[in-house]
């Protein structure tokens, strides 16, 4: 068998596809199917055809998938909408999980089935997958309509060696642990990353004009939002920009696992040997 013939006869069994099926879609006879995965090849014309139905690329086809998966996967996702391609990437991530956890006991038919049945009968439950290896971590968060990925590669070093010293990760939880703070985040990431003046601020969080800003004052010092003096025809008003900083919302989205008490572990290997901050 030629290796594109193995190629066509992996993912077209992996599609759940027949061979007369996969004919029909291309325009050519179940014979000429079964004779490439004989050993024949296709006419060059078909190849696109063919790489579109089996959702993988040319490279593929022609047995140079480790080569080319990284690109295949940056040019599908580059070439979609972007509301599928972030659909899309969560899926391969769902998939990374999956073979992280390097159970060869599971066929890949298997393991395709498992997706697409998850996907389909997931009910309103809380769903969490947590994989801890001595080679890395890997979260996901998997309830119908929220959804998030981490994945980290054990350092060489420790990790804590990456991290700032505690006195410095302190004042970061500092900020999330006030309530007045953390209203005014809430509000801040509500909003379009437009300046908001201190008096919009204060009614819309109920705190006094004074606080705000003494709030504001210790968001900005963080790097969380930035000052401007406006001059209008009444005297000078503060306005404040929040960043679009995209460590804040993982950040508040980990705190929200933290403090589940009813979730489903889907996923739990913590097969780890290491401490994780020695």
């Amino acid at each position: 068998m030629s290796v594109i013939g193995k190629q066509i006869k992996k993912y077209r069994v992996a599609k759940g596809i027949t061979q007369e099926q996969l004919g029909q879609l291309v325009g050519v006879t179940t014979q000429a199917v079964s004779k490439w995965e004989r050993g024949g090849t296709p006419d060059a014309e078909l190849l696109p055809r063919l790489s579109q139905l089996l959702d993988v690329s040319i490279d593929v086809l022609f047995g140079r998938e480790e080569q080319s998966f990284v690109s295949s996967i940056t040019r599908k996702l580059r070439d979609m909408p972007i509301d599928d391609a972030y659909r899309f990437a969560f899926s391969i991530c769902w998939a990374i999980e999956i073979g992280l956890l390097q159970d060869q006991s599971a066929p890949d038919e298997y393991m395709n089935s498992f997706l697409d049945h998850f996907e389909l009968k997931m009910d309103k439950s809380q769903y969490f997958s947590k994989i801890m290896k001595d080679s890395g971590i890997s979260t996901v968060r998997i309830s119908p309509d929220f959804r998030y990925f981490f994945l980290m590669v054990e350092p060489k070093n420790s990790i804590k060696d990456h991290l700032a010293d505690i006195d410095t990760l302190q004042k970061v939880f500092e900020i999330f642990a006030d309530k007045k703070l953390l209203s005014i985040i809430f509000y801040m990431y509500s909003r379009l990353n437009t300046p908001v003046a201190t008096s919009l601020i204060s009614k819309s969080t109920g705190l006094s004009c004074a606080e705000v800003d003494r709030c504001m004052d210790r968001l900005c010092k963080n790097n969380l939002a930035t000052k401007n003096v406006v001059a209008t025809a009444d005297g000078e008003i503060n306005t404040y920009m929040f960043k679009q900083e995209s460590s804040v919302l993982p950040l508040l989205c980990y705190a929200d696992e933290i403090t589940k008490r009813e979730y489903r572990d889907f996923i739990w290997d913590l097969n780890r040997s290491k401490p994780l901050l020695k």
